[in-house]
């Protein structure tokens, strides 16, 4: 690292210490444990994978004793119960289907989500972060026999997601609708009918849910479901090969499963649709995620870090990786909130992704590269305004909004600690992986 970039990481660190408990709450209203949210505007809320990314970053800055900058325990409690707090929460508001809430509100006691499912109403359920928190705690303990209690809503949470989600003709998951994706506002989903498209977001994350899933009941001595997750898995990863890469791009795209043959009267009585979906053809951060999942083969994460990567016209800018390419013509950097906007601006946890991903297929240069980029954007930000934001202007770097925001922007140091030599938080989920 440069000098600049050392001195940038240092400013980092020593805000992301002096933040980082803040973000730890103790129980309120509906949330009857302790729990960790995102900072910023989003104080008081749990949210499925914020609170996550929240314990992934934490946890790489605690030390072998557990202390944060020496410190054990906030309000008399181990950070680790912030994290544990997270999944007693989460199954709490569980329905009695399988079905979990994107996110809890501490002011609401009923989800309105969970509301709209139970009357009938097939909506997003929690993104596929469940069970990777509750194997990253584990790894942590080195004890999994602690979310055991759990085992029945785990299992059932998968099946929700089987039943309602997952696509059979295709093999692949597909949102609901459009609310609560993550990307907000992904055009690839944004805007589209209900249940019409593969997102890659989903299907890869959920290819890394299946196999954190598989490792819990394993160590919990269920070894068929832990065979039939991983199973899953594997075919999984198979279908986001076999129906989202493109040959001719080079580049993986979410899908559209809406496809079959129409037949109006005596019409369309030849050859069908024999083909299972179509390309949404829209360049989103998410077509690096096979790289961050170990989906992608070594010749199409070539493509991925060799020529996407680097291109400054789509996706590389001055301060990282754009959400969504320039030259897409929904390209948009302006201020919006419900739904957060990934157009283009930038996001660290795209920065983080698209790293492991980078550094799981041996591309250290171009790692090291978006390293330095990150924690310019962020240090800059730091000396200009004194604290950091929810997303930036991937030219000027100027922040867009949502001042004192933590949660996924300590992965920066994550970043820095990772290209030290420092284990992965997703060795302590996995440590079996590649």
């Amino acid at each position: 690292m440069t000098t600049e970039t050392l001195r940038y990481e240092a400013m980092l660190r020593e805000w992301v210490l002096g933040k980082l408990a803040r973000t730890f709450k103790e129980p309120t209203g509906s949330l009857k444990h302790p729990f960790i949210d995102p900072g910023g505007g989003y104080e008081g809320n749990l949210w499925d994978w914020d609170s996550f990314w929240g314990v992934y970053g934490t946890l790489n800055l605690l030390d072998r004793n557990g202390a944060l900058n020496g410190v054990q325990t906030v309000a008399g409690r181990p950070w680790i119960a912030y994290a544990e707090g997270n999944i007693a929460n989460f199954f709490d508001h569980q329905e009695q289907d399988g079905y979990l809430s994107t996110c809890i509100l501490s002011w609401e006691q009923e989800s309105y989500l969970a509301i709209q499912h139970r009357q009938g109403e097939v909506l997003n359920m929690h993104k596929p972060f469940l069970a990777r928190q509750m194997a990253l705690i584990s790894g942590w303990k080195k004890d999994r026999n602690w979310a055991a209690p759990y085992q029945n809503g785990l299992a059932a949470y998968f099946a929700r997601y089987e039943a309602d989600y997952f696509n059979a003709h295709c093999e692949l998951y597909v949102w609901a609708d459009d609310v609560m994706i993550g990307m907000d506002n992904d055009p690839a989903s944004f805007g589209r009918p209900r249940f019409s498209t593969a997102n890659l977001f989903l299907n890869n994350f959920m290819v890394a849910e299946l196999r954190a899933g598989a490792s819990l009941f394993a160590a919990w001595g269920d070894a068929a479901r832990a065979s039939a997750l991983l199973e899953k898995a594997d075919k999984l990863a198979a279908a986001i090969r076999a129906e989202c890469w493109d040959r001719r791009d080079r580049f993986f795209y979410s899908v559209d499963v809406d496809i079959k043959t129409r037949s109006y009267h005596w019409y369309h009585q030849g050859l069908g649709v024999f083909w299972k979906t179509l390309p949404i053809k829209i360049r989103t951060w998410s077509g690096f995620l096979p790289m961050w999942a170990g989906v992608a083969s070594a010749e199409e994460a070539a493509a991925l870090a060799d020529l996407h990567f680097r291109d400054e016209k789509t996706f590389l800018s001055p301060n990282g990786i754009c959400s969504l390419a320039m030259d897409e013509k929904m390209f948009d950097l302006r201020e919006t909130s419900n739904p957060s906007n990934w157009l283009g601006p930038i996001w660290l946890v795209v920065q983080y992704c698209v790293f492991r991903g980078l550094l799981r297929y041996g591309y250290r240069a171009q790692a090291e590269d978006l390293c330095a980029r990150t924690l310019r954007l962020l240090g800059r930000d730091l000396e200009q305004t004194g604290t950091l934001h929810e997303y930036y202007n991937p030219f000027t770097g100027e922040p867009v909004m949502t001042p004192d925001f933590v949660n996924w922007n300590v992965l920066a140091l994550n970043m820095a600690d990772e290209l030290r030599g420092k284990p992965s938080m997703e060795d302590l989920i996995a440590p079996s992986r590649t």
